[in-house]
């Protein structure tokens, strides 16, 4: 008798654990800016086809009944951002013997350095050496201004893949790091914006030529999401679109011309950028 309440138990168990996996896979939505011909359109990632959204992402939208096959489309920035900010020194991993601080310390991203997936990443003339830096991107769903860590990710639409490109001789010589962090094409970014996964909770790595260059968990990071989106709302108001870099772990290597990059997030997906 108690072995056989023992497998109904069990039973039970299972099938709640199956359950309730099946309805977190069925809240994930993979989100993509795309575009077919001279026309560009959101749309949400069902498979192998990416069905159409009419209306704004970040605003009123409804799905139509226009589909097409996702490798037949051109993939673009998932979001046009007001702004890109990024976190400096949120991983221990990076930053070896020095402290963490005590609140995310930000600085800007140019939105014009910003590449789609598969576009070319350029070394610009000057620069020594340019390197890779793996980072989970946040995108902002509603505009925040001093939202609450508590509430700040109902601020959030989602998380995609970024790489912070950063020409270190510039980075370490200029007072600013408007170039070093922000020159056209530092700003690879994509492909798709998901939500309905738990952000803290992802591996981040970084490939070059097949090579992996950096990995580590995001549950490492020093100020996870809600935090970074509750102190950059204090300060600056975060509109719908907006993209935060949220810092990248361990040690990053130099990139030369012929390089293929690849960014992957766990559940998100992979970001392929070629070097010339």
């Amino acid at each position: 008798m108690r072995l056989h309440l023992a497998v109904v138990v069990a039973i039970v168990i299972s099938v709640f654990i199956q359950g309730f996996a099946v309805a977190a896979e069925k809240e994930m939505t993979r989100y993509v800016r795309f575009q077919v011909g001279d026309s560009v359109a959101y749309g949400i990632v069902e498979g192998k086809q990416v069905r159409q959204l009419d209306g704004d992402l970040f605003g009123t939208w409804k799905p139509t009944d226009r589909t097409y096959p996702l490798d037949q489309v051109k993939l673009l920035v998932p979001s046009q951002p007001s702004k890109v900010l990024a976190v400096a020194g949120n991983y221990k991993s990076h930053l070896g013997s020095e402290q963490p601080s005590s609140h995310p310390e930000l600085f800007l991203k140019a939105p014009s350095c910003l590449i789609a997936n598969g576009e070319s990443i350029v070394i610009p003339k000057g620069t020594k050496r340019v390197d890779h830096e793996a980072e989970l991107v946040i995108v902002i769903g509603k505009r925040a201004k001093n939202v609450s860590k508590k509430e700040a990710l109902n601020y959030v639409l989602g998380v995609t893949c970024g790489n912070d490109v950063s020409a270190r001789d510039w980075q370490k010589k200029d007072v600013q790091w408007w170039r070093a962090k922000a020159s056209d094409t530092f700003g690879p970014c994509g492909p798709f914006i998901v939500s309905g996964i738990d952000y803290g909770n992802l591996w981040l790595q970084a490939r070059v030529n097949g090579e992996v260059k950096q990995k580590d968990h995001t549950s490492h990071m020093e100020h996870g999401v809600a935090s970074v989106v509750s102190w950059a709302s204090r300060h600056m108001t975060l509109e719908p679109g907006d993209l935060i870099y949220t810092g990248t772990p361990g040690k990053t290597t130099p990139l030369k011309p012929g390089d293929v990059v690849e960014i992957e997030l766990e559940g998100v997906g992979v970001l392929r950028n070629k070097v010339k």
